[in-house]
Order: structure tokens, then sequence, then C-alpha cells
């Protein structure tokens, strides 16, 4: 088998960090990791695979000597809009974890699970969605090629550690009474309808991303959806309740089917032994946990779901590396 380079840009960060982690766990076939952060943290030394690595500063010149197959990013979209063609142009595929590539009609933006085939129409660039909208895919595409869905109604419950380090610091600070430095209100023991900047149209940001990635990776941009984000106070885990309107009839059966054979799910449904998806279930875990499945009386043939997973694992750095062995078990092929 071949073996390949890798490099991790952003390493010393709470996603860089989460795929080291799941760079362990998963064994690909990489012969040579790089791990790239900003000159602040360039020369600390990381135990990773067994052995120590030092983290090499990101700029061009640190990039052009090595022969890099894949590059996975989480170091923000103003890093990644310069840098990602800069590794591109050199031989890597990348993979990045921020905005900047999402929307642009030549990138891919994959979900494994889901669209994984387009990630091998790339030039060189592929976008890992956002957090909240990776879970909400892989629950929704099994639904939407059985009864083909009309509507769609987001409301999430997002975990601090989608808001990084400042955001987990703000919720643990703050329990001890402290002022938070990275939300505009403290965050312990409150609620927050606010994730990212509010747009012209009254919705957020957070609420535009989860909309209109959602139409691309189904590759429905008639899809009608509308969307709340809201930052609760727990530290890992982004919730979801979705509500959904099918095209063609449904019964809770088939509802029920679809997902327990869905790829990347677990089904947590047991109300009469109070079993549902929360936050402290996902944690940790790459799976998308689905519970409350119910239909929706309100409408011809629609249902609900909660849907819970962990944010920085299956909403960031694992997702990300899946759509690296994605392309690698094509290549063996």
């Amino acid at each position: 088998m071949k073996h390949y380079n890798l490099a991790v840009v952003g390493a010393t960060g709470m996603v860089g960090n989460k795929f080291l982690q799941v760079l362990e766990e998963r064994k690909l076939p990489i012969e040579n990791y790089y791990l790239f952060a900003s000159a602040k943290s360039a020369g600390k030394v990381v135990n990773f695979m067994g052995k120590d690595h030092t983290v090499i500063e990101l700029k061009p010149e640190n990039i052009v000597d090595k022969k890099i197959d894949f590059a996975i990013f989480s170091a923000g979209a103003s890093v990644s809009k310069i840098y990602a063609p800069i590794f591109a142009e050199h031989g890597a595929i990348v993979v990045d974890n921020s905005s900047q590539w999402r929307m642009d009609p030549e990138v891919p933006l994959v979900v494994p699970e889901v669209n994984g085939d387009a990630a091998l129409n790339n030039k060189g660039i592929i976008a890992n969605p956002n957090c909240s909208t990776i879970q909400a895919v892989v629950a929704l595409k099994p639904l939407y090629d059985k009864y083909g869905i009309k509507r769609i109604v987001y409301s999430t419950y997002q975990a601090v550690s989608g808001a990084g380090v400042q955001g987990y610091d703000d919720l643990r600070n703050g329990i001890n009474g402290e002022a938070p430095k990275k939300f505009p209100y403290p965050i312990f023991g409150n609620v927050i309808p606010h994730i990212d900047v509010f747009m012209p149209s009254g919705y957020t940001k957070e609420e535009e991303k989860m909309i209109n990635e959602t139409r691309k990776i189904l590759n429905d941009y008639d899809l009608k959806i509308t969307a709340t984000t809201v930052r609760v106070p727990v530290f890992h885990g982004h919730s979801e309740s979705i509500n959904i309107e099918f095209k063609k009839p449904c019964t809770l059966e088939g509802i029920r089917e679809a997902l327990e054979n869905a790829p990347g799910v677990i089904v947590m449904d047991d109300t009469a032994n109070l079993k549902y998806p929360m936050p402290i279930y996902a944690e940790d875990h790459d799976e998308v946990y689905i519970g409350r499945i119910r239909l929706d009386f309100s409408v011809d043939s629609g249902c609900n779901l909660w849907v819970v997973a962990d944010n920085i694992r299956k909403g960031a750095a694992t997702n990300t590396i899946q759509i690296v062995e994605y392309l690698i078990n094509k290549r063996g092929e």
C-alpha cells in the first residue's frame, strides 16, 4: 500500500489537537506528518504517533520543500485564504475546516456519508462544512432520498467549544463569576440566541451557513429552510431540533428504518426508558445520535428529530479526516 505525507495546519489549536487524536485512532497510511502553526507556536514539541514532532512555522518556504499529499486545515478563514492555494499549487489536496471555501462553486463541500463522491471533483481544495450542518445532513440524507424534502426548520443548541478555546473558557470561568471575554453576555446559567455576526436579513451568519450549506451538500438549491442557532452552557456537543416536511407520504416505521440503516448514525429513541440523545453520550464519539423521532401532525407528511453530535469530532476533526480517508480509499481502488 502506498504511504502518504500529511500536513496538519493549526496543529496546536482546539480542533488541531483533536485532529492529532483522531489521526492516532484511525491509523491512516501516512508516512510523514508535518505539524504547522503560527510563529507563536513554532518550535513547540508535540508527542504524536509515539514520537516527538517539532511544530513548523506556517510560511511558504516551509511548504515548498516537502512533498505533501494532503493538508488538513483548522487555522481560520484568513489563514486558509492565503495558504490553502499554496499547498494545492505544490501538489497537496487541502481539506479546510474554515468558512473560507465552503460556498465557492469551484470547491466541493463534503460529508462522506452524504456526498463523498463530490470530493473526487476537487481542484486541490475541499471544504469541510460547518459543525452544525454536518450532523444535520447526516440525519437528513436518508430521509431526503426516501421521501424527498419540501421544508426544513432548524433550531440548534450549540456548545461553547464551537466558539473555540475562548468560548470554552467563558463557560468555565463564568462558573466562578468571571466576566465573559468571547461572548457578549455571560453563558453560564444563560442561553444566547446569537452565533456569529448578524446579517442584514436579521439572521446570523451561522443560520445562513446552515441554510446555504445544506442546499449545497444535498445539491438542492430549491429547498426551503429556516434556522435559529443558539449558544447554550454546554462544553461539548451540539444538539438540534430538526422539523422536516416531506414531499411523499411517510410512516414512523419507514423514517426509523431509514435512519437505523444510515451510515454514521446511532438511533437512540426509547422514550419508555428515557433513552434519547444528549451531549454527554456523544462526547468524544464520531457518530450522529438521533432520537425523539415522531410524526409532525401539523403537516400532511413530516417529522421531528432530535440530533446530537460531538461538534469538535464529527463536526470538525473527524469529518475532515474521513474525507482524506475517502480519497485514499478511492485511490486504492
